[in-house]
């Protein structure tokens, strides 16, 4: 499963948001198996949804 960096890593309160993952789970991705990267991708797009919901995500 590839990552989902695009490249951004700026942060806001330690989310990224470009990919909507915290520093400690994009250091973790690569120790993930495939179910706990389908459940982190899951948790980081409802993390840049609100990003988006409140402006603070303009990519």
């Amino acid at each position: 499963m590839k990552s989902p960096c695009i490249k951004v890593c700026e942060f806001d309160q330690d989310i990224c948001v470009g990919c909507g993952r915290s520093k400690r789970e994009i250091k973790a991705w690569k120790s993930l198996d495939k179910a706990e990267r389908r459940a982190l991708l899951a948790e980081a797009e409802l993390r840049l949804l609100s990003l988006e919901a409140t402006g603070r995500r303009k990519y």
